[in-house]
């Protein structure tokens, strides 16, 4: 063993049962080599040693967050960030602000729905504030968008446009398109034509992205796509110097994806670089409770999520089995009651030992009832979710469009966290950016207190599902590793584990939420590598 490099502090959270109390983790390379108290440091200490003392802070496995989009996503945060922009009329003078700036395009993301008001999203909204510029606002869930009359045109959009999923060019009451853009394949029709960010700028924005999930005490991150250019932006950076987090990148399968499709997602799995690798596939089986394309047992009060994005469950039956079959892990978006059944459905239709070859996940699962939340723990399927979503876009009182449309007995089986984690599933936490900030220490407190943690006056969307912070903390590392398969390397600070670290100015298993939240980060430890973040 040569010389290891120790990290001390006055308390190292192993996540491990068996484990003593510890305040040092010793690192041989880019694997831990030893961790506990005073009597076992003295073994791996010499004269060539290199110590690192953090003093009073705590030492806790790198955080990882388990759903989110940070390279399509520099793609989907183009331009203004409208994420708690509003009323309508504030939005509409951002437009004009945009307008008189000069830019080719007005663009921007995370607009809310729900300012919109009862008629709905549209992009004609906007016309005059845009001056006759095209316009292209992403909506917060980025599955929607809307797009001013200039945009469409531009497009060549007319309305009637036919999809193979469930996407949808919105009509008015005149018959002609409102704008207002559902799911991906709609969106992308103007998308595409919006001229497009070179790669090297992409390159320089992905490390300052990535830079700024480090300083929340991100180490990891499962990445739900692999989207056109990610893998010459990462390649880019790599040949500048290295991610400052470790990317798990699953490339999405299409709606009705082809033979073909199948197996070129399949052709990807184990590529990559130093800090990325392509591992496991990402479906979509549904869209989102606020587009009413979400996949209900009964229509929401619209009338409307009554049906897949996969137009053929049978089909995306098979492609799941196609994958579940080659030991490759799955990750499935499903929101809905009936969607997350379908895809509990497929994957039970596995034989056991099957389906164990490879971990499976139902991403955002955000209304299920009882009998749901017993066959995730029948079958060991992992639920990756982002409660985050609950405390940032919903409200207790349900005057919000998720509630109103799903109505209240359905509204409240709403991220079910606590109830799947009593019955023995694990939960995966993550935050879905650029749907939701980043930072790993909200998202945890959030999780605890499920409201937003900077917003005491709003009361908690569903309290009952709260968890506490151990087990949030369990979201970020020990359940996350378990989603990724990864649970002997990572997830806990053991001998032989990789030396991911994250170093907190707090203890979050013995601060409130809200001092977690303003905790500092001293430093992560990626690779058995410092990096600190004063």
């Amino acid at each position: 063993m040569s010389a290891p490099l120790i990290i001390s502090a006055r308390r190292v959270h192993t996540l491990d049962a068996d484990a003593p109390p510890a305040s040092f983790v010793a690192i041989d390379g880019d694997h831990i080599v030893g961790v506990g108290g005073p009597e076992e440091r003295a073994a791996f200490e010499g004269p060539e040693t290199r110590i690192a003392d953090f003093g009073d802070a705590t030492v806790v496995p790198g955080l990882n967050d388990s759903h989110l989009h940070p390279v399509w996503g520099l793609e989907l945060a183009r331009g203004m960030d409208l994420t708690d922009a509003g009323p309508l009329e504030a939005v509409r003078r951002r437009v004009a602000e945009e307008a008189r700036r000069g830019a080719p395009w007005i663009l921007g993301w995370g607009l809310d729905p729900n300012v919109f008001g009862p008629e709905g999203p549209s992009g004609r909204v906007f016309d005059d504030a845009a001056g006759g510029r095209p316009l292209f606002l992403r909506l917060r869930d980025a599955h929607s968008a809307v797009a001013g009359t200039a945009a469409l045109e531009a497009a060549g959009v007319t309305g009637a446009e036919e999809f193979a999923d469930g996407s949808e060019v919105a009509p008015g009451a005149d018959g002609r398109p409102t704008g207002y853009l559902k799911e991906l394949s709609a969106m992308d029709l103007v998308a595409r034509h919006i001229p497009a960010e070179p790669v090297q700028e992409r390159a320089g924005r992905l490390v300052e992205l990535l830079t700024a999930m480090a300083r929340t005490g991100l180490v990891s991150a499962h990445v739900m796509d692999f989207a056109e250019g990610t893998r010459e932006v990462v390649e880019l950076v790599e040949s500048r110097g290295d991610l400052p987090i470790r990317l798990r990148f699953s490339p999405m399968v299409p709606p009705g994806a082809s033979l073909e499709e199948l197996r070129e997602a399949a052709a990807l799995q184990r590529r990559g670089g130093r800090r990325w690798h392509v591992e496991g596939v990402k479906f979509m089986i549904d869209g989102t409770v606020d587009n009413g394309t979400a996949w209900l047992e009964r229509p929401d009060a619209l009338g409307e999520s009554r049906a897949p994005l996969w137009r053929d469950p049978e089909a995306f039956r098979e492609a799941l089995r196609f994958f579940i079959d080659r030991g490759v892990p799955t990750a499935t978006h499903a929101i809905g009651d009936r969607a997350v059944r379908c895809v509990l459905e497929a994957i039970a239709s596995a034989p056991p030992k099957v389906r164990a070859r490879a971990p499976h996940r139902v991403e955002h699962v955000e209304t299920v009832p009882d009998d749901t939340v017993a066959a995730f723990a029948e079958l060991g399927v992992v639920a990756g979710m982002q409660p985050v979503h609950a405390t940032r876009q919903t409200c207790a009182d349900g005057s919000d469009n998720w509630s109103r449309r799903l109505g209240p007995e359905r509204a409240a089986r709403g991220w079910r966290c606590r109830d799947l984690r009593e019955a023995g599933v694990a939960v995966a936490l993550g935050s879905d950016w650029p749907v939701t900030p980043f930072d790993a220490r909200a998202v945890i407190a959030d999780t605890v207190l499920r409201r937003p943690v900077e917003r005491p006056d709003l009361a908690p969307v569903q309290p009952d599902q709260a968890l506490d912070m151990r087990m949030a903390l369990e979201g970020y590392t020990t359940h996350a590793a378990l989603a990724a398969g990864h649970e002997r390397v990572a997830g806990r600070i053991r001998p032989g584990y990789r030396a991911d670290l994250t170093v907190l100015g707090a203890d979050p298993l013995a601060c409130t939420p809200e001092e977690l939240a303003a905790a500092p980060v001293l430093a992560t430890v990626l690779d058995g590598r410092i990096q600190r973040h004063l």
